[in-house]
């Protein structure tokens, strides 16, 4: 099932810029299965089910994370943002430094001063990254002696995302943004081959989405409808939940495709696939990115509700078993 995927994806850290090993592992995992596998020059995965496939399915393999931007002269350091996050929803948060030497290291990603006997202005405090560090789980108390272990400026972070399943169906783990669409279109390459190979069609993994670039290049020139399969947004004065699919109708970049959002809809009611009619205020995906680009493409965007974005993320495995039925349909009604 899609959650045995999604955890598998989680465990392999992907921040922009750093996810040739999730890439790596895709490609592993596929090849033996008929598709036509091609790494973009810039390290996205497109799978084909066709030659010239019309009809594209995407999702992001890139998440949220850092790196590694000082080393204070009490041998801490500290850090520049992969994506945008909030630094108090990273707060407390265990984390590998994966050094270029190859020798990774533990750490804390804490507030300075953090200790409450020590600072009565903790609650008080905005968390903001200068005024934010990583604690080393190594002896050090000096530049000097951070710089011996081989740490150094531009070193990636990553955050654990400390995946786990509930009894009562959620899935709770950081980067469901976009592990949980991933891990649904993994599912389907794998598992649901017979239904989609006689569709001109194929599936895209981009590896920069979080940093605003993801879609716009590597995408076939054949293509002339976009599914973009990303998280669905949680929150004041938006319908989804995370036991649906989330259809949006509307990011802050503008509308999506009318004629496909319809069809979507439309496929929802026919199949009981629960899902919401959704603006998402604040939000971009890779849709956006490459109508931006100039792409003269129709564009949707679907996705499991997921509550706490850019936090400490929860979605569901009926939001997710809902994504994943809608893809089907799409897909499906392109024969």
């Amino acid at each position: 099932m899609s959650v045995d995927y999604i955890r598998n994806l989680v465990n392999i850290p992907s921040p922009s810029g750093c996810t040739h090993n999730i890439t790596e592992y895709l490609s592993r995992t596929l090849s033996d299965r008929g598709y036509k596998l091609e790494i973009t020059n810039k390290g996205s995965l497109l799978v084909n089910f066709s030659e010239d496939p019309v009809y594209i399915v995407a999702s992001h393999i890139d998440t949220l994370g850092g790196m590694v931007s000082w080393i204070r002269s009490d041998g801490t350091l500290e850090l520049t943002q992969i994506g945008g996050w909030p630094p108090n929803n990273f707060e407390g948060e265990y984390l590998t430094i994966q050094t270029e030497s190859g020798n990774p290291f533990r750490g804390t990603f804490l507030l300075d001063n953090p200790a409450a006997h020590a600072n009565q202005e903790i609650s008080k405090t905005e968390r903001k990254m200068q005024g934010m560090h990583v604690r080393i789980d190594a002896y050090t108390q000096s530049r000097e002696e951070t710089e011996k272990l081989g740490i150094s400026i531009g070193d990636y972070i990553f955050f654990d995302p400390r995946f786990e399943v509930t009894e009562t169906g959620y899935i709770k783990s950081r980067f469901m943004d976009d592990k949980a669409c991933a891990g649904i279109l993994l599912d389907i390459l794998l598992n649901h081959k017979e239904e989609i190979q006689n569709i001109s069609a194929g599936f895209f993994f981009s590896n920069y989405e979080e940093v605003g670039h993801g879609a716009p290049a590597g995408l076939p020139n054949s293509m002339q409808e976009l599914l973009i399969a990303d998280m669905g947004v949680i929150g004041d004065k938006i319908n989804g939940t995370e036991t649906a699919v989330s259809i949006c109708v509307k990011d802050s970049s503008g509308p999506y495709d009318l004629k496909i959002r319809r069809e979507l809809v439309g496929l929802a009611r026919e199949k009981n696939i629960p899902h919401t009619l959704d603006v998402f205020p604040y939000y971009s995906s890779d849709g956006s990115m490459a109508l931006r680009a100039g792409l003269d493409v129709r564009v949707g965007l679907i996705g499991p509700g997921v509550s706490a974005s850019h936090g400490v993320e929860r979605t569901h495995i009926k939001g997710v078993s809902a994504a994943k039925n809608l893809i089907l349909a799409w897909l499906k009604n392109k024969r």
